[in-house]
């Protein structure tokens, strides 16, 4: 079960692992890897963020625990909004 909302919140703007890798400059099995909720360097968060469209200040909702969940769901909701 992965820690982090990375890989629903990517699902809910409708891209791919590949384009997310392409957009933040990092491999697929990177990408693989942090929406696993394995340990990634602080470099490859901030390229993450930015390539789905957020901001810094946004790190604890997307790489967070569950005490975040209602703060990720709120961001998840603003995304498949912004899509549509």
């Amino acid at each position: 079960m992965p820690s982090n909302n990375v890989q629903r919140y990517r699902q809910a703007l409708m891209m791919s692992k590949a384009e997310l890798a392409r957009k933040a400059g990092l491999s697929t099995l990177t990408i693989d890897r942090v929406e696993a909720g394995r340990p990634c360097r602080l470099d490859t968060k901030r390229k993450v963020l930015i390539a789905l469209g957020l901001r810094i200040s946004d790190k604890d909702q997307l790489f967070g625990g569950k005490s975040d969940a209602p703060i990720a769901a709120a961001m998840l909701t603003a995304a498949a909004e912004s899509r549509s």
